[in-house]
């Protein structure tokens, strides 16, 4: 008898297919845990992926230039979702100061890092790599707290958080590329200190001046493109500018120049200058896959890591936490924000407070892995507990620390619109419920005299939709959806 089986087609060997099910599923109830427990789930996902591990269940990773490529990846989806977002009228305001963070404050918290680490007794190209590899802030650890916790920030700080963890990514990542080739590379260090930083200042240089300038030149190539091509059915849109920033990505890299920066400059303007078709659609398209890709990256990254080999490093992990979240942060973002007056003293302490490490230093500390750096597990495991220290300490508590400084305030209610969307052009779209105190005053909408402009396009009875005209009698509860924009008569 011929067996069926031979007849299978595994087209994921080792059953992939049953076991990201299974870890996705795993990360939805640990994600819910973590919004009841106050928690970010961010962490969480991290945790999942390190008891999936092979330490605990025995699931392995082995090939880190996957885990590297999937990473950088999925943290260029991040990125670009980061940048369609980013609003160019609320970041003016604070373009330079977060311009002056991702770049000067980077560099900053990479020297007094690297000195405190050098004191410390360790090598210091060892140091400062490190240092590099913790630098910056996590993208898609603040963009996620910020919006899991719903926080709606005072004197202007949630755009210059955002635009600072969306930039400095690149800046971490191109001095960690640096001093990874001085490590793996001696012989480079024989040519003097002054050649050395002549090298190392030249391809930063160029790798931010080639980000911007790629980034520039994908974003209006794209704007164009987009123009002539978009169609009404979004998720084609969506694709369609998303490949905008897989270009940027591409070409920045050939190159020598940032490809993570040109994504995010690329995103910035297709998202501020396109008028794009169904925009409520696409961006509800790239939440969930900006959640999809943080899940993976965040997971992928946990199961690469060795929990055995972590104890060790606990203490050692902590301490420089501590140091980075309580020293290196503050007086690098201090020195950067001193000329700026308009940030009171609170406004500061909280920038500082906001040094959230997260996938982005784990996912450089692998880069140092692939290119085989001495030390590299070791390095990679303390930046693994480093990562998780920083998001629970600094992620858990953030919420209430704005609290505690009086920098929080009630987020505005998002209007009920029931899947109407208009064109920016045309207005906005509003919700009102109609109250005893509304029909004391009117019963009809004409008896309503409506301010000019002002026109209500729907009603909502209970599960009815109601079409709108003057003589219909509102009843208490009644959802007006208020369209409010210029009107010709």
């Amino acid at each position: 008898m011929i067996p069926l089986s031979i007849f299978a087609v595994d087209l994921m060997s080792e059953n992939l297919l049953l076991l990201v099910s299974v870890m996705i599923v795993a990360a939805a109830f640990v994600g819910k845990a973590g919004s009841r427990l106050g928690t970010p789930s961010l962490l969480l996902f991290l945790v999942l992926g390190m008891l999936a591990g092979p330490d605990v269940l025995g699931v392995h990773i082995e090939d880190a230039h996957f885990a590297e490529s999937v990473g950088h990846f999925a943290m260029g989806v991040i990125l670009f979702t980061a940048g369609l977002e980013t609003s160019l009228p609320k970041t003016k305001p604070v373009l330079r100061q977060g311009a002056l963070l991702s770049t000067v404050g980077v560099l900053l918290t990479v020297l007094i890092t690297g000195a405190f680490l050098c004191l410390w007794g360790i090598p210091p190209i060892t140091a400062f790599l490190l240092a590099a590899i913790l630098g910056s802030t996590d993208s898609a650890s603040v963009f996620s707290v910020l919006k899991e916790k719903k926080l709606q920030l005072r004197e202007n700080l949630a755009p210059m958080l955002e635009l600072e963890s969306g930039s400095n990514d690149p800046i971490a990542l191109t001095l960690t590329v640096i001093l990874v080739q001085f490590s793996t590379h001696p012989a480079l260090l024989e040519e003097g200190v002054g050649a050395v930083f002549g090298v190392g200042l030249l391809v930063l240089v160029l790798q931010l001046v080639m980000g911007v300038g790629v980034g520039l030149l994908a974003g209006y190539g794209g704007k164009w493109l987009i123009g002539k091509l978009q169609s009404d059915n979004f998720a084609l849109t969506a694709i369609l500018v998303l490949g905008a920033g897989f270009f940027a990505n591409g070409l920045a890299q050939l190159f020598l120049g940032n490809g993570l920066l040109a994504t995010y400059v690329a995103a910035i303007i297709i998202g501020n200058k396109v008028q794009l078709k169904n925009r409520k659609d696409i961006g509800i398209f790239y939440g969930g896959l900006t959640w999809m890709m943080q899940l993976v990256m965040f997971l992928i990254l946990g199961l690469f890591a060795r929990p055995s080999q972590m104890l060790p490093l606990i203490l050692p992990a902590l301490g420089l936490c501590l140091f980075m979240a309580f020293v290196a942060r503050p007086l690098s973002v201090f020195a950067c924000l001193l000329p700026f007056r308009q940030f009171s003293l609170k406004a500061r302490a909280l920038v500082s407070w906001v040094g959230l490490k997260g996938a982005g230093a784990i996912l450089f500390a692998l880069y140092a892995v692939v290119h085989d750096v001495a030390h590299s597990a070791e390095i990679f495991n303390f930046v693994f507990l480093f990562s998780l220290f920083s998001l629970l300490l600094q992620g858990g508590s953030l919420a209430r620390v704005a609290g505690k400084l009086g920098l929080t305030y009630d987020e505005d209610p998002v209007p009920e619109t029931f899947g109407m969307e208009i064109p920016e052009e045309m207005g906005m779209l509003r919700d009102h419920v109609v109250t005893e105190e509304d029909l004391a005053l009117a019963t009809t909408l004409r008896e309503m005299h409506l301010p000019h402009g002002i026109r209500v396009v729907m009603v909502r009875r209970g599960e009815k939709f109601l079409v709108p005209h003057g003589s219909m009698p509102l009843e208490v509860g009644d959802k007006l959806v208020i369209m409010i924009g210029e009107s010709d008569d």
